[in-house]
């Protein structure tokens, strides 16, 4: 095989499996979900309604905990759990 077609060919590979790889999706966020209404909080500012995790007894499966996903923004989470 040419060195060139060679190289050209693992190169490709290299792509599709590290672009494939580099997806993150939701590996521990809560399945079940609630929608919120919106609300003004102390210092004013309008929070709009938006789509939010069930409670219990970790933030770890939240939305915005690093790591996980939210299907509603296409966003994964940037925070730590407090606890």
């Amino acid at each position: 095989m040419n060195t060139f077609v060679g190289l050209s060919v693992s190169i490709a590979i290299c792509f599709f499996i590290g672009s494939a790889s580099a997806q993150t999706y939701g590996t521990g966020s809560n399945p079940y979900s609630h929608q919120t209404q919106g609300y003004t909080n102390r210092n004013g500012t309008y929070v709009q309604p938006h789509q939010q995790t069930n409670p219990n007894s970790t933030q770890r499966d939240n939305y915005g905990t690093k790591g996980n996903y939210n299907p509603y923004t296409g966003k994964t989470g940037t925070r730590q759990p407090k606890w």
